[in-house]
């Protein structure tokens, strides 16, 4: 099969698709979706894992969470227990907000903060796109023994 020429804005989205720990084949539940979200970014992610992203009433199991969050949303830390319910064990979470000095930017601190509540840390942040970077949370390792 061959593929079409991707120009360099795509690579570089596919690119900030790949280094979100999310792979082929596997189902990602997408929460906080608006007119505002990068839908080539979306697409990116959609041609990554060989499937469309799943929406806030899929009721299965996901491999990944994808949350769209912006400052005036409300509670991030329910954003991301919502986002919980329905993660297999071993899968992230990740959270897209506006880049800083765009409308609706949301400080890494309360991302951090969001995230320990929940039980999770943060394992970096992603140019993602554009206006939106992308913080990946996951469970923290068990503790050594």
């Amino acid at each position: 099969m061959e593929k079409g020429v991707s120009t360099p804005a795509q690579s570089a989205l596919q690119a900030s698709v790949s280094r979100l720990g999310i792979t082929e084949g596997q189902v990602v539940q997408e929460f906080g979706y608006d007119s505002d979200v990068d839908d080539d970014f979306r697409f990116a992610l959609e041609d990554l894992v060989g499937s469309e992203l799943e929406d806030e009433d899929y009721g299965d199991v996901a491999d990944a969470v994808l949350i769209w969050w912006r400052d005036d949303d409300g509670d991030l830390v329910d954003a991301v227990v919502d986002g919980l319910t329905n993660l297999a064990e071993g899968g992230s979470i990740v959270v897209l907000t506006p880049k800083s000095g765009r409308p609706g930017h949301v400080d890494a601190s309360d991302i951090e903060e969001a995230a320990t509540t929940a039980g999770l840390h943060t394992s970096g942040a992603v140019n993602a796109c554009e206006d939106w970077t992308a913080t990946r949370l996951v469970a923290p390792k068990s503790a050594r023994r």
